[in-house]
């Protein structure tokens, strides 16, 4: 049985080949890109690709080329860093938060902290925005507040059970909002202002 899984995971596994065969002068490069072109062109039967290669970066081409394709794009409001550092925000907040979770009639109090004053930063920064967005989405109450190292986020509802199962990170995804405020961003917009 040990001796099929390699060939098995090679078989299940064919970016692996391609990532190999891609390396050239001690440099990653995607297969069918030269460093001329740099993907100016995609290789012919190349078209179902659609990964950006890391996910932040993939949001944001996917707002350029947005941006890029509408004549009617003001320039001068662009700011597609600002999009960059809420991305920042999003990965600190959901990959570096530590959370702590108390189950409250109707739903669950999720505490999110960090002694990184980065990731406590983002936490509030995020998780007051989106209580104050996504407030009766659902049919939740939703309710922030800061608290040493970062925020609280009560959620409560007539669905208690599935509150608790989705969790602070699932609760915080809720929502379609994300690529439009990512949007408005891009496009010199605040996105919660009232």
């Amino acid at each position: 049985m040990i001796r099929f899984a390699f060939p098995l995971a090679l078989l299940a596994s064919p970016g692996l080949v391609l990532a190999q065969d891609a390396q050239h002068d001690g440099m990653h490069t995607m297969p069918g890109m030269s460093h001329q072109d740099h993907g100016a062109r995609a290789e012919p039967g190349r078209a179902d690709l659609v990964e950006g290669g890391q996910s932040a970066f993939a949001a944001i081409q996917e707002i350029v080329s947005q941006l890029m394709a509408d004549p009617a794009t003001d320039w001068s409001r662009v700011d597609i860093e600002a999009v960059r550092q809420h991305l920042i925000e999003m990965d600190n907040v959901t990959l570096r938060a530590r959370v702590a979770v108390e189950e409250v009639e109707g739903g669950a109090r999720f505490e999110a902290t960090s002694e990184d004053a980065a990731v406590t930063g983002s936490i509030r920064a995020m998780v007051p925005a989106h209580a104050a967005t996504m407030d009766g989405v659902e049919g939740w109450t939703m309710q922030a507040a800061g608290i040493p190292g970062g925020a609280a986020l009560v959620v409560t509802g007539a669905d208690p059970e599935r509150i608790r199962a989705l969790g602070f990170i699932g609760v915080m995804t809720v929502g379609m909002h994300h690529q439009t405020h990512h949007l408005a961003l891009a496009t010199g917009k605040n996105p919660h202002a009232h």
